[in-house]
């Protein structure tokens, strides 16, 4: 059964996973972007190249906290890594790039949707902690 998790905007959970009945939780690095993720939870990141039902491995864990304690890096946890399925590719919210000089009677108007890409965490795997 699937249970369902409460999130707030943007999808930032409000309380960590229970997963195997350890509730735990990750903060990843993906695009330059930082993420709080747990098991189970759908997020949407940078475009990643990966096809629709692939498994992707994110190796870039900056903390793993939980029931039995955090592990923080430095900058990044050894050995530590989010296995998540992708979801496919979607596009976000439409984005208008207006410019306008005055005096001269010039405008330029431009629109521009970036694409995303729907990951599914599957699972928080712990690496060496300090």
């Amino acid at each position: 059964m699937l249970n369902i998790l409460d999130t707030g905007q943007f999808g930032v959970l409000k309380f960590p996973f229970s997963y195997g009945g350890e509730k735990i939780y990750a903060i990843i690095e993906i695009g330059g972007k930082q993420y709080k993720v747990a098991p189970k939870q759908t997020i949407e990141v940078e475009r990643l190249d990966v096809p629709e039902g692939g498994t992707v491995e994110l190796d870039k864990v900056l903390f793993i906290g939980g029931d039995k304690g955090t592990l923080v890096g430095n900058p990044i946890i050894k050995g530590a890594k989010v296995v998540a399925t992708s979801l496919g590719e979607a596009k976000g919210g439409k984005v208008i790039v207006f410019r306008y000089k005055s005096k001269v009677r010039h405008r330029s108007k431009r629109g521009h949707r970036q694409t995303h890409t729907k990951i599914l965490v599957n699972e928080i795997i712990k690496g060496e902690g300090e």
